[in-house]
């Protein structure tokens, strides 16, 4: 049995009313006490809220009423019946008859909303007026309805800024679409306060009551800019706000409020999903709110036009904080036009240390209109803009070293001064500090000082009074308090190797009265010893006799210590220059005991061998190249060339043990292969850090064949009737780098008068150039090289374009 049959047997039994209830329908459970208490309070809101709609609209037409009243004279009972009348006679709403009234009558802001949405709107439909006008007066009502209802409500209000946003947001924004409104109101410190909101929840309008300065927000943006501003999507802009966890991706309108030219908050809407481009007329109704919001956020009284000289008692505060400042200050209040627009500022009180631009007395600008004062400040982002912004905005500005113009009998005269604006009340703080450019000098002078660590100094020789700044108590290591010391005293406080200088610079100022200077070894009170330069200069007066010295000391003591360092730092250097030297002139002198630049060309049977050696031109760069020929017992002729890697001492070292090597291993009769083979363990474990390259080759002169083997190294290069070829390259990995290499070894049959080439790298190799491009050059080079086998070489060296400046080793023979 399933729980809904047991239950509808329970009910059968106890005689409710489920009882009757046909089979299969699920019966609904009784409502809990908390139930019913949720629905009365929801209930109960929507009556409140019901209630004051209608009494919004009861307000309306009390004003429609009233305007009736005063046009036709009549008591409120005629008015009433001359309401209804017209209603029939037109077929309009006593709501829509009543804005209808209130619009003609006013001709304010709000009608002229009304009217412009009509206009645009008739014409971008394309609907226009009909004969009976249905169209236009349908949209005028609707328009009017919503403003002058909000207006209504407002009024009806407008102490109390929370019913005013719940007013505006039923009334008038709901319509648009908006499901969310909050009023921010402007504080004096820069803060955002939540006055007023509806369709927020309670606990996220908690969280933003307070907004502190400096946190950018969609409010705080309007603010800043001072005009309505659109966000189509809040999340894409990334701005926090109220509401955002509700509606991540909406749209967000937030338009200042405030009146005669000072902003007192800000008025943001929220639409929950992404706002389209609003047409202009939509854009005017949101300013229209915000001005109808404005109303009830302006704290300040009624200001009687006839009274705009009397002083508000805000701004008689703030004359006196001004009179206790120590800088001048300019109290300013906000002078208005006809429609209630900022025009200019009256220029109240100047303080007591008042300082004009211009020179003027404090009695010729007090009173005065301040671009009447100062019509130069009206340039764009002048004096006059800044105020503007502080007024509306309540945002401190601050600057130093502003120009400022005042005109002075039509003669601009600039100066130039540090800048405070401040809004306090309905009054505007200026101060400004003008700049003394004989103060401005000195500050500049001292900071020279104190960085350059200079300290200055006079001192009377007739009066015997000395006078220092804090700079030279400083390097004296003394305090403030303490007696200067005399030039007389000094050498009592120099080191003794340095009197002998000390005295010359002193007789020369003292006695011969000429500028001179010193460097002497201060030793300071506290242990500490710094390396002073001290200038100075006599001062004559009037008969020529010396009056006074006055001078500077420098601590020049890291100066002193930088050049004790460059000059220990310039001899170690000379002693490494001399040790290279000499490491570079024992490399080379054993590198042409072993191989000399040009020996003396090699007679073997079968064949004529020349050589070519040209060392690097720089003697540091004195590398590992080397080469050998040797007629081995069996008759065969080993041909070697190497080269090992690096430059000076080390290379040459090695080039002579591979190389001994080499020839000592060659006597076995082993093929060129195993040998290289051979070599290789020898580089790997019996020379330190040392790798090379190899090609070695053993010429039979009976068969005229040459077996050949390469380590890591350029082929051999062959050069038979006028053409040249590099042998194929064959594998060999570099000697020294793995402990145990097999190599590869080829034969090649050579013929009588073939050139077999055996070179090193320092004879192809450039920056710029791959291999196999230098080795092409070689092989054109070595093909046009004709005529006897010296000649050849020579020709062969001439024409390398190798730029690595590197030993350059070749190997000719010539073959019988």
């Amino acid at each position: 049995m399933t729980g809904d049959t047991r239950r509808h047997d329970d009910a059968r039994r106890q005689g409710t009313p489920d009882a009757d209830r046909p089979a299969g329908l699920v019966p609904q459970q009784a409502p809990t006490p908390l139930g019913r208490l949720v629905a009365t309070v929801e209930r109960l809101r929507r009556e409140v809220l019901e209630a004051q709609g209608a009494a919004d609209g009861r307000a309306l037409v009390e004003l429609a009423k009233g305007i009736l009243i005063g046009q036709l004279s009549c008591t409120p009972a005629a008015a009433a019946r001359q309401l209804d009348v017209l209603c029939r006679e037109s077929g309009m709403s006593p709501l829509e008859l009543a804005a209808d009234i209130v619009n003609q009558a006013s001709r304010d802001h709000v009608s002229e909303i009304a009217a412009e949405f009509v206009e645009r709107t008739g014409a971008a439909a394309g609907t226009g007026p009909r004969a009976d006008g249905t169209v236009r007066a349908d949209r005028y009502s609707t328009v009017a309805v919503r403003l002058r209802t909000a207006e209504s409500g407002v009024l009806r209000v407008a102490a109390d800024t929370q019913a005013v946003a719940e007013s505006l947001l039923s009334n008038a924004l709901g319509p648009l679409g908006a499901v969310a409104v909050a009023v921010w109101a402007a504080e004096p410190d820069g803060s955002l306060a939540l006055a007023g909101h509806a369709g927020f929840p309670p606990r996220e309008a908690a969280r933003w009551r307070h907004v502190p300065p400096g946190v950018s927000t969609v409010a705080r943006l309007a603010l800043g800019e001072r005009r309505l501003v659109t966000l189509a999507d809040l999340d894409r802009e990334g701005l926090p706000s109220i509401g955002r966890a509700e509606w991540p991706d909406g749209g967000r309108m937030a338009v200042p409020t405030g009146t005669g030219g000072r902003i007192q908050g800000v008025l943001e809407i929220c639409w929950p999903r992404p706002l389209e481009t609003q047409a202009p007329q939509i854009e005017r109704q949101v300013e229209a709110l915000a001005e109808l919001c404005a109303r009830t956020m302006d704290a300040s009284p009624p200001r009687d036009p006839e009274a705009a000289d009397a002083v508000l008692p805000d701004v008689a505060e703030l004359i006196d904080l001004a009179e206790g400042l120590q800088d001048p200050a300019v109290v300013l209040t906000p002078v208005l036009d006809s429609d209630g627009r900022l025009a200019d500022f009256r220029i109240r009180h100047t303080g007591s240390r008042f300082v004009d631009p211009g020179g003027r007395p404090r009695g010729d600008v007090n009173g005065a209109l301040l671009l009447e004062a100062y019509p130069l400040a009206a340039g764009e982002s002048g004096l006059f803009d800044i105020i503007e912004r502080v007024h509306a905005t309540g945002e401190p500005f601050r600057a130093e070293r502003m120009s400022l113009t005042a005109l002075v009998d039509q003669i601009p005269l600039t100066s130039v001064a540090n800048i405070s604006v401040s809004r306090h009340g309905s009054a505007v703080l200026l101060i400004w500090r003008i700049e003394d450019e004989t103060a401005r000098l000195a500050d500049l002078l001292q900071h020279a000082q104190r960085l350059g660590r200079i300290g200055g100094f006079e001192e009377n020789l007739v009066t015997g009074e000395t006078t220092w700044n804090a700079q030279l108590y400083a390097l004296h290591g003394l305090p403030p308090t303490a007696p200067p010391v005399r030039l007389r005293e000094l050498p009592g406080y120099a080191h003794p190797d340095d009197s002998a200088a000390l005295g010359r610079f002193l007789r020369a100022v003292l006695r011969h009265r000429r500028p001179a200077s010193v460097n002497l070894r201060l030793r300071r009170s506290d242990g500490i010893t710094r390396h002073i330069r001290v200038v100075a200069e006599p001062v004559l007066d009037a008969d020529q006799r010396l009056h006074a010295v006055r001078g500077a000391y420098q601590d020049i003591s890291a100066q002193h210590w930088t050049e004790v360092a460059l000059a220990a730092t310039r001899d170690q250097l000379a002693h490494t220059e001399a040790e290279s030297a000499e490491r570079n002139r024992l490399a080379l002198q054993l590198q042409h005991a072993i191989m000399p630049p040009t020996p003396p060309a090699i007679e073997a049977p079968g064949l004529r061998v020349a050589v070519r050696y040209r060392p690097a031109e720089i003697e540091a760069l004195v590398g590992g190249d080397w080469y050998d020929t040797v007629v081995l017992p069996s008759g065969l002729i080993m041909l070697s060339v190497g080269d090992v890697a690096g430059h000076g001492i080390e290379a040459a070292t090695g080039m002579v043990v591979l190389r001994n090597a080499l020839r000592g291993l060659a006597v076995t009769g082993a093929g060129p292969a195993q040998l290289l083979s051979w070599l290789n363990t020898v580089t790997h474990r019996l020379a330190k850090h040392v790798t090379a390259t190899a090609v070695c080759g053993l010429f039979d002169p009976r068969t005229r064949v040459m077996r050949w083997a390469r380590a890591g190294h350029l082929p051999p290069v062959l050069v038979r009737g006028g053409e040249a070829e590099a042998f194929p390259l064959i594998e060999g990995l570099l000697l020294g780098a793995l402990p145990d290499v097999a190599y590869v070894e080829r034969e090649v049959q050579l013929e009588p008068d073939d050139t077999l080439l055996m070179y090193t790298d320092g004879l192809v190799e450039r920056r710029d150039s791959s291999v196999q491009e230098s080795l092409g050059h070689l092989l054109r080079a070595a093909a046009s090289a004709a005529g006897d086998l010296d000649g050849q070489l020579d020709r062969l060296l001439a024409a390398s374009r190798s730029d690595t400046d590197d030993d350059t080793c070749v190997i000719g023979i010539r073959v019988g």
